[in-house]
Formats: structure tokens, C-alpha cells, sequence
């Protein structure tokens, strides 16, 4: 053991929907085990054992989270890196084959050359305020619905519903207020935050709610980010049947917060305007021009985020 104790121990883990591959290098241990609770329970038993520097997983989407959250939760130093950098890695070094093993290998000798830097997500705190949008957005639409029977009940039933308007808007308050410190917890959502809310239309709320249900978004091409989000149009074809393309899937939530973030951006930002007008001219319904603007934001973000660049309004022309 004393030889594997001055040693710096570097993981990769390759994330499929069912497995776990994982190397130690320069161990050279390799390792596999079922994507499941007790899958998962092992790995990192067995990695307990080593002195890691850092494990290191892709982020190819939510495949990975629960391993990710176990690490933390262990205090395990992980690095949730980004795909493209390591297909670039392996383009440098000349690797070319592909095998879930030969991954893991690349990925343990990627964190072992470059060093990432340790992520400091707390995906707990993620779920937290993934259940504080919700629950905000539960709120909100009670809150409509209230308002709306204000309008339709007679004066003297009023006072039986202003009492209530206002714990909606208390409560939607004190939400918005945890969120934020949420956020200010943590040195990496508050980066993601500042460059998320860089962007005209985007608020604290949208903010949050990508954070905590779309933390692939930096690490994906803009087609898997429209795809996760469920704004990305999809075929139906069969045979001589062609059929109108339409979005499917996606996170529900996170759609429907940006949504309302489109709603405000298409009066306030000059380019998602300027393309729901230009749809909305060329005879496409307005909901449909709103999604394509939404596709649009989502792929913007996203390589906001992956070059941690803040949002820049294209100069008007002369």
C-alpha cells in the first residue's frame, strides 16, 4: 500500500445508462458497475480506499448526476468535465479507438495531464432549488387563479381573497430570496449566474432554474442543450407520411420558466425581437415563433457558459 499512498491517484469514469466504467490510472484498475443505487454505493467504496487527486466524468447529461452526488456526499474530489475537451484530448494524443474501457482509460489520463479544476457543485443544494422553482411555480399559478375569481366574485367576497393574495406573494418572496442565497453559496453557481443573467430576458428565477435542471448546459452541443430543454424539432416521418415536426420531451420545468423568460426577452432584447417578428411576418404561429426563439436562447447560453463569456448585444448597424 505504501506505493499506492505516494502515488496521485486519477479516475475516469465513462457514464452509460445502465454502467459505471471506471480506470484508476496509474493503478491501472479497471472496473465496472451497474448505474444504480447499489451500483454506485460500490464504486465509491472502492475508490475510498485510494488516495484519489480527482475523479473525472463527462457531463453527457443527467446519466451522471447521482454518481456525481454521491461523491460529493463522500467528499470524493470530482470534476465534471466537458466532452468536447476530451475529445480533443484524445485528438491530441492520436487515440482513435473506442470501447468503454479505452473511454475510461482517456478520460483518468485526461484529468492526469490537464489537472482540471475540482467542480464545486452541491448537487444537493441543486435539487433544493429545483423544488424551489417548482413550488414557485405552483404558487404563481394559484396565485392567477385567485386574482382571476377576484375579478368575477361580487365586493362583498373580495376581502376572502385579498388575505390570500397576499401569502402568495410573501411566500413567492421568500422563494425568490432563498434562491439567491443559494446561489451565493457557491463560488460555481454564482459564476454560471452572473453570465446567465448577462443576457437581456433572463432573470434571477430562469437563472436558477437552469442551474438546477440543466447543469449539462457548457458542457453540450447546442443540439443535445435544445434536445434536454425540449425545444429541438423532431421528425415525424414514416414511409410516404410526413408529418409536421414538433417538440417532444425535454425538462418540463425548465422549459416553461424560459418560456416566460421569452415572453419578456422578445419585448426587451433586440435579437430575440428581431427573430420573433421576422417568424411571426413569415406566417408562423406565435407560439411556434416563441419556441424557435427559445431554441435560439438555449444555444446562445450554452456557449456562453462553455467559453465563460458574458452576453454581448451585436452592435447596431450604420
Amino acid at each position: 500500500m505504501k506505493t499506492v499512498i505516494n502515488q496521485k491517484i486519477h479516475v475516469g469514469v465513462d457514464t452509460g445508462k445502465y454502467q459505471l466504467d471506471i480506470y484508476l490510472r496509474p493503478l491501472d484498475i479497471y472496473f465496472t458497475v451497474p448505474n444504480d443505487e447499489k451500483g454506485i454505493a460500490e464504486a465509491i467504496n472502492q475508490l475510498k480506499q485510494y488516495p484519489v487527486e480527482r475523479i473525472v466524468i463527462e457531463a453527457t447529461g443527467r446519466l451522471e448526476m447521482p454518481f456525481i452526488m454521491a461523491c460529493a456526499n463522500s467528499k470524493l474530489p470530482f470534476v465534471i468535465a466537458n466532452p468536447i475537451h476530451i475529445k480533443r484530448f484524445a485528438g491530441a494524443i492520436g487515440q482513435r479507438a473506442k470501447t468503454d474501457k479505452l473511454d475510461a482509460q482517456l478520460i483518468a489520463h485526461y484529468g492526469e495531464v490537464i489537472k482540471p479544476a475540482l467542480s464545486q457543485l452541491k448537487p444537493a443544494t441543486m435539487q433544493v432549488m429545483s423544488d424551489l422553482v417548482a413550488r414557485r411555480n405552483q404558487l404563481l399559478v394559484m396565485q392567477t387563479m385567485e386574482k382571476n375569481r377576484l375579478q368575477s366574485l361580487p365586493k362583498s367576497l373580495s376581502m376572502t381573497i385579498k388575505p390570500i393574495l397576499t401569502a402568495f406573494k410573501h411566500q413567492i418572496l421568500k422563494i425568490e430570496k432563498k434562491l439567491v442565497e443559494l446561489i451565493e453559496s457557491c463560488p460555481e453557481y454564482q459564476k454560471k449566474n452572473t453570465i446567465l443573467q448577462s443576457m437581456t430576458g433572463i432573470g434571477k428565477i430562469a437563472a436558477a432554474s437552469i442551474i438546477s435542471n440543466l447543469p449539462e448546459l457548457g458542457y453540450v452541443t447546442g443540439k443535445q442543450a435544445s434536445s434536454l430543454v425540449g425545444v429541438a424539432p423532431m421528425n415525424r416521418e414514416s414511409g410516404r407520411y410526413k408529418g409536421q415536426r414538433r417538440i417532444q420531451g425535454g425538462r418540463h420545468q425548465v422549459r416553461t420558466v424560459l418560456y416566460m423568460a421569452m415572453l419578456s426577452a422578445i419585448q426587451s432584447n433586440p435579437v430575440f425581437k428581431d427573430t420573433y417578428q421576422r417568424l411571426v411576418g413569415a406566417g408562423k404561429p406565435k407560439k411556434v415563433a416563441i419556441i424557435a426563439c427559445i431554441r435560439k436562447m438555449v444555444v446562445i447560453l450554452n456557449s456562453m457558459l462553455r467559453d465563460g463569456v458574458m452576453w454581448e448585444a451585436p452592435k447596431a448597424k450604420n
